[in-house]
């Protein structure tokens, strides 16, 4: 999976922050509040995560609504497993994440840990 791209994350960032769907015009108007850019822009690149399944899309009105196919820890978890992945040693690649973790991570990695062994036990 690769990374998204700047644009890409900011309006990833807007759609999974709102929990709900939005148009292009919502998007650019919440953007330019912190810098210029183009409804035409936005808009490409809206219909560009639309093409590579990371944005469902639907009319409302005239207008294109978008909205996320994967939540944002589905994509955080998609990262982690890819850069897992580019590791020669995932286990020990594995520790050394681990190790960096906090005392609250480690907890709910333990949490985790236990369902899905709750789960494979069935």
């Amino acid at each position: 999976m690769r990374r998204l791209g700047e644009l890409e994350t900011e309006i990833m960032d807007r759609l999974w922050r709102w929990q709900r769907p939005a148009t292009v015009r919502e998007i650019v108007d919440d953007i330019n509040k912190h810098r210029p850019l183009a409804y035409t822009t936005v808009n490409t690149v809206a219909t560009i995560l639309y093409n590579k399944g990371w944005l469902l899309r639907g009319k409302q009105g005239r207008a294109w609504v978008y909205a996320p196919v994967r939540t944002r820890e589905q994509y955080s978890a998609a990262l982690m497993e890819e850069a897992l992945g580019a590791s020669e040693d995932r286990p020990v690649a594995l520790a050394h994440f681990v190790r960096q973790m906090s005392p609250e991570e480690v907890g709910a990695l333990r949490e985790a840990l236990a369902a899905a062994e709750r789960r494979d036990s069935r």
